[in-house]
């Protein structure tokens, strides 16, 4: 069996049997809550969960949470936890599932938000039952304000564990982008079931405001949805500097997958955060963007550059860089691109993130060793592929000076942990591949 597959049916397994517990335990401890009632918020709740938004790679959002801290407070104790997870086993399925034929996103979904469901509610109840009566006055809400953010954080910490498990065991490494601007998103998720609370007992209080507390979901929704939007059309943009390069030079297009991959490897041994680590691959992506303005038979020539050849290609591009350093998101990723020529010990070339003398950022350093890595392990059109030992320690012999020291040990490090290795296997001897590097400028192109 393909071990996707296998790995699939495992997640899939365990966590939809630890839904089907969940909820056989509460069928057994609590009474459900009044029909017409729980219709409607299951009905708001499925909505809002097939619509989820895309934000970060496979991690989807909504403000269901809200909905679901919202119908318990209203549900009230003994129904709640009963009522919200049997929304959420409904809202686990959604006709695009039937008409793709998904089987492992519903089912894992089905145990993941029964379980994330059940649980935290449950703890809300806790709260419920020591609230006393509305009419006591700020007491009542001082407990329920408690109980609701008690019970988001707890969804919130459910949720993204059993999500980023799912994620990371099914879907290989090379293949999953790093999670970013999970500091804004996560107290935004926060603040939401933390509202959810407060709208359930305002109902509670005044059940007229009910068509009210779902027009506040919508507003819940479309703040997610305006984020997802935003991100979509950030990387549509980078989508398209990236295909114009690769039309230009067909070999970018290998090259630049595989410098981003380098990248992120180098910045996960080192500890870079997921917002840190987009942004690094981006910038990988997107570090030879200002080729687009280097004439053709230049970037394709097979023989050495000339020095006017080296210095019109460099003009150039800062050119390229310093147009998009302009535009404000991409700035970050633009200064990160266009210093990856720095040297560690100051030396160097670049644009707009160059600045002579300075260490470059750790980003930049990683970004430079990764370039040069594999323009050394590649075949170019100017020499062939050299071996992955003579790349190591071409980048060791340069520690210190063109590379950072620290990056280089952790990119090799890294490697050794894969199972895949680059470069030729036959310009093993240390003489040959050495002539062949320093005829041909190894790491002058890149």
């Amino acid at each position: 069996m393909h071990g996707a597959k296998r790995r699939k049916i495992q997640i899939g397994g365990v966590y939809a049997l630890l839904g089907v517990v969940v909820l056989a335990a509460l069928i057994l401890l609590q009474k459900f809550p009044p029909l017409t009632l729980w219709l409607a918020f299951a009905t708001a709740f499925a909505f809002l969960e097939w619509r989820s938004v895309e934000v970060n790679d496979r991690m989807l959002m909504s403000p269901t949470v809200m909905v679901a801290l919202t119908a318990a407070v209203a549900f009230g104790p003994d129904t709640a936890a009963l009522g919200v997870a049997t929304m959420a086993a409904l809202g686990a399925f959604s006709a695009d599932d039937f008409r793709h034929r998904r089987w492992f996103q519903p089912i894992a979904n089905f145990g993941q938000m029964v379980v994330t469901a059940g649980v935290s509610v449950y703890i809300l109840e806790w709260f419920l039952k020591q609230a006393p009566k509305p009419e006591t006055g700020n007491t009542f809400w001082v407990w329920i304000a408690a109980g609701s953010a008690v019970a988001a954080t707890v969804y919130a910490l459910i949720n993204y564990t059993f999500v980023t498990v799912a994620v990371r065991t099914v879907f290989e490494k090379r293949d999953l982008r790093p999670w970013s601007n999970l500091g804004q998103l996560l107290p935004s998720y926060l603040l939401m079931g933390f509202v959810g609370g407060l709208l359930g007992a305002t109902y509670t209080v005044l059940p007229v405001v009910l068509p009210l507390v779902f027009v506040v979901f919508i507003v819940g929704y479309l703040s997610f949805a305006s984020y997802g939007h935003l991100r979509e059309a950030h990387e549509a943009t980078l989508r398209g500097f990236i295909k114009a390069l690769e039309a230009k030079d067909l070999y970018t297009r290998g090259h630049t997958e595989r410098v981003a991959f380098f990248a992120q490897l180098v910045g996960e041994e080192m500890g870079f955060n997921g917002t840190r680590l987009e942004r690094l691959r981006w910038a990988a992506l997107i570090h030879d963007v200002g080729k687009l303005a280097v004439p053709r038979d230049l970037i394709r020539k097979k023989g050495k550059l000339t020095e006017v050849e080296y210095e019109e290609l460099q003009v150039h591009a800062h050119v390229v860089e310093e147009i998009l350093a302009e535009v404000e998101f991409l700035r970050p990723m633009v200064e990160i691109a266009s210093s990856h020529h720095s040297h560690y010990d100051g030396g160097g070339y670049g644009g707009v993130g160059h600045n002579h003398g300075e260490q470059p950022s750790p980003e930049a350093c990683i970004l430079a060793v990764a370039d040069a890595f594999d323009a050394m392990t590649s075949t170019r059109s100017y020499r062939m592929a050299l071996s992955q030992d003579y790349a190591f320690s071409e980048l060791r012999r340069n520690s210190g000076s063109q590379f950072d020291p620290e990056v280089v040990e952790a990119l090799v490090r890294a490697l050794a942990r894969t199972t895949e290795r680059y470069g030729s296997p036959h310009l093993a001897s240390e003489e040959e591949a050495r002539r062949l590097a320093e005829g041909s400028q190894v790491i002058s192109h890149g």
